[in-house]
């Protein structure tokens, strides 16, 4: 399609000469700025999809993909329900659970904390935290008096394994002299540290025997948590649940809980994609300019080699790869960065911090403790064949143009 001729010729149009060296610039910029473009929106599109990955795996790691709770009162004869449900396709696993809000006290320090009551089999099954216990171990847990907190939680009480930890419920006995806070003494067995700050800071594990006793729910939960084959099933299995669970159940999904907080999420990322697209974008005007300003420039070349027998078809090809050589490079060069500024973003990240002195990703407002990444070579591709539609799209109207320039003309004016 390009033959050695306009290949030449537009190699020497993009090398730098003194008469036209403003224009070389023009076209560097715009190289540069196709480059920075692609690269910034692969690193972006890349870190925010890693981020809901990694929320997503940790969220569905330590809760249930759907829960089955009672109409405002616990569950009752949940052990019954339990074997209905399991026997149900999709289904692989049903935990009764006890969850409330508690106050953790030790040291003189006071922190909210969420407690979950599982059964210690439930608890083994958990592989987020089993897996990444960071002190002690989980061969106490089930003891009455056992229990397993994130390490984070620890850290700000000052516990350590075997050290006693004290809950106070908000929910008092009702004495004489008015309601008393009910609390009780728990000896820590074990840490964990999953990378999610929300729940090393706040989660507590205990036996459910334990939970039912210090909430008051003898034989009594405050639910069911079911896990899935597959998360994005539940629309399908609900139906089913709802019909083994019998009325007066409240069935509740992942998808209903963090709804609201994936939303964001989904947003925040197509208004990033628009805005770092602009960027490209205004790379492609920057090709416009300079290659107008090239044919200008040309014009009286242009007229000798129409002269001299150049068709408008090689005239128009000539310019064509004098911008599709600059967006092409550019694009190249950007997703090439983009890339390795992806794949080492955490060292990046840890020699940023090191020079400035300042946490770049607190782990209290990102929820996270690391910078996570999903390079999805599907949504790369699309990046970089928009950098090179918008590329080539930029060179048509000045290829047009110069193709169009009448040799006579030129040759009068200059």
């Amino acid at each position: 399609m390009f033959g050695p001729f306009e290949r030449m010729v537009a190699g020497r149009y993009l090398r730098s000469r003194r008469q036209e060296g403003f224009i070389s610039i023009i076209a560097g910029f715009s190289l540069l700025g196709i480059a920075l473009g692609v690269a910034t929106l692969i690193i972006v599109m890349s870190v925010m999809g890693g981020f809901r990955e990694e929320l997503l795996k940790r969220i569905l790691g330590l809760n249930g993909h759907l829960g089955v709770y009672g109409m405002g009162v616990p569950l009752e004869d949940f052990d019954r329900l339990k074997g209905e449900i399991v026997k149900l396709d999709d289904v692989v696993e049903v935990a009764p659970l006890i969850e409330g809000q508690v106050m953790a006290t030790a040291n003189n320090v006071a922190r909210g904390a969420m407690v979950h009551g599982l059964r210690r089999e439930d608890l083994l099954a958990r592989k987020l935290v089993a897996e990444h216990i960071t002190e002690g171990s989980l061969e106490a847990y089930g003891e009455e008096d056992s229990i397993v907190l994130g390490q984070r939680l620890a850290e700000k009480l000052g516990l350590r394994v075997g050290d006693s930890l004290t809950l106070i419920s908000p929910q008092g006995n009702v004495t004489a002299f008015g309601t008393v806070p009910r609390l009780r003494a728990y000896r820590v067995g074990a840490t964990f540290e999953i990378g999610m700050y929300e729940y090393d800071s706040s989660f507590i594990f205990m036996p459910l025997e334990a939970a039912q006793v210090f909430f008051r729910l003898k034989g009594q939960v405050s639910g069911l948590e079911v896990m899935l084959t597959d998360p994005d099933r539940v629309d399908a299995v609900r139906p089913g649940i709802a019909a083994a669970a019998g009325g007066g159940k409240r069935i509740y999904d992942w998808q209903e809980a963090n709804a609201s907080f994936f939303n964001a999420i989904k947003v925040e990322r197509n208004v990033m994609f628009l805005i770092l697209t602009l960027i490209i974008l205004v790379a492609a005007f920057n090709i416009i300019s300079s290659l107008i300003m090239l044919v200008k420039d040309k014009g009286q070349a242009i007229a000798i080699l129409r002269t001299m027998g150049a068709t408008r078809g090689m005239i128009m090809r000539i310019f064509f790869l004098c911008g599709a050589g600059v967006g092409v490079t550019g694009t190249i060069l950007g997703s090439v960065l983009g890339l390795v500024f992806t794949l080492n973003i955490e060292s990046v990240r840890d020699w940023l911090e090191g020079i400035s002195g300042a946490e770049l990703f607190a782990a209290e407002i990102y929820f996270l403790s690391h910078l996570p990444v999903k390079i999805d070579w599907a949504e790369i591709t699309g990046i970089v064949l928009m950098g090179l539609a918008l590329s080539f799209l930029a060179t048509l109207y000045p290829s047009w143009r110069a193709a169009r320039l009448d040799p006579v003309e030129a040759l009068r004016y200059e």
